[in-house]
């Protein structure tokens, strides 16, 4: 069921259990633009059902925020112009080379270019699998996109975040609405999760040149200002006081500048960013 935001703008809440992220829609007088496409067939044409019980204008526009799969493999459903940034345009470019039968899979994840999730997904969510070929975008932008729905302005931005280097993020100005898709999260690499800790202060700064007061992220669904303030902060605390792989140390920096323990979300931050300094260190 979609929830509504407001009188233009829509979203489809993330379901964790199935790697389905956070779909947004947004709609002008003219024209309606939905933010990622989902992560199979089956759940962009979900979102599509929902789509179709509503009284809006026809959709236009696809905008995909970031090339991981759960965020992209529905696109082929849709009857629009699908917009990317030129770096999630080179990754995606990776996928329309795929194979996506039983055996093509289970090598793509025996080689690490898969998850085992996103095979289990593609294998009961996309129907005629052995013979789909994943379409290409229809509009790459460099830095950023101005959109007009008719009276409704979206602003598409590239930002490099502490998730992937490609990421996209909505504005909708006249509502004080953003759509992150998963650019305010982490990343796993060689099976750590880590903060980029040098894209943190630069990301934040980026986003926060918009003035949004609720933010549409892309595995918990919606944010308010505050909510969103504190996050920042929590984040930026412990980055602060990660200075090498030591998480002794870096706690026990935290306790001398904050007078206090960090809490739960800052200890995951902080091992997060620990995280970050031995992977630079390999």
């Amino acid at each position: 069921m979609l929830n509504k935001l407001s009188e233009t703008i829509y979203y489809l809440s993330n379901q964790d259990d199935r790697e389905r992220p956070t779909l947004g829609l947004v709609c002008g007088n003219r024209y309606s633009l939905i933010i990622d496409s989902g992560n199979s067939s089956q759940h962009a044409k979900d979102f599509l059902l929902e789509i179709e019980n509503l009284n809006v204008p026809p959709v236009k526009y696809v905008v995909i925020t970031h090339a991981h799969w759960d965020h992209f493999l529905g696109m082929n459903e849709f009857d629009a112009t699908v917009i990317v940034n030129s770096q999630t345009n080179e990754i995606i470019k990776e996928w329309q080379s795929l194979s996506y039968d039983d055996s093509s899979l289970q090598k793509y994840v025996t080689t690490s270019q898969m998850s085992a999730m996103c095979m289990k997904i593609i294998q009961t969510d996309m129907p005629n699998r052995d013979s789909f070929k994943l379409k290409s975008p229809d509009v790459i932008f460099e830095n950023t996109l101005t959109i007009d729905l008719g009276n409704k302005i979206c602003i598409l931005k590239s930002i490099k975040s502490t998730h992937t280097d490609d990421s996209t993020i909505v504005y909708i100005p006249d509502e004080k609405v953003i759509f992150l898709g998963d650019c305010a999260y982490g990343t796993t690499t060689n099976s750590l999760f880590h903060y980029k800790q040098s894209l943190l202060l630069p990301m934040i700064k980026d986003i926060q040149k918009f003035d949004a007061e609720m933010f549409l992220l892309g595995h918990e669904s919606i944010c308010d200002l505050n909510e969103m303030n504190i996050y920042w902060e929590e984040l930026t605390t412990a980055s602060q006081v990660v200075k090498s792989t030591s998480l002794e140390n870096a706690i026990e920096s935290f306790k001398a500048e904050n007078k206090r323990d960090p809490n739960d979300n800052e200890i995951f931050f902080i091992k997060a960013f620990v995280n970050d300094h031995i992977i630079q260190s390999q």
